[in-house]
């Protein structure tokens, strides 16, 4: 599968459609960025069943901005519409899989009650 570019426009669409997303926010000017890309890529060829995207940070800066993006590469998981992850810094190929089993194998009703615990610990 290729690596879907995201914007502004299409960023909630994607991430509510789709089962599974992975997001990596990057910048062109980022070593560690430009090195973690191959990785990415590969990924998402070997995991068809994932929707893999990228965020060029320099040209989506309200996009950046809004989802809480303070240094590239973050990588953000998302899965039925819920962020799941959220993490600065590139991955190993190794890392990335485990991320990915990890993710997969969340019991998403049990995360849905964890965040309602939370929302309405919050509003006490």
């Amino acid at each position: 599968m290729t690596v879907k570019t995201l914007t502004l426009a299409d960023f909630e669409s994607t991430i509510l459609a789709s089962p599974i997303v992975l997001v990596d926010f990057w910048a062109p000017w980022c070593g560690p960025c430009r090195a973690f890309a191959p990785v990415f890529e590969r990924s998402a060829q070997n995991h068809p069943d994932i929707v893999y995207a990228k965020v060029d940070t320099d040209t989506e800066r309200e996009l950046a901005a809004t989802v809480g993006i303070r240094s590239v590469p973050t990588i953000m998981a998302f899965r039925e519409g819920i962020l799941v992850y959220s993490q600065p810094g590139a991955m190993s190929p190794a890392v990335l899989d485990n991320l990915i089993d990890k993710i997969k194998g969340l019991d998403m009703e049990r995360v849905r009650v964890q965040i309602a615990e939370r929302k309405a610990a919050v509003k006490a």
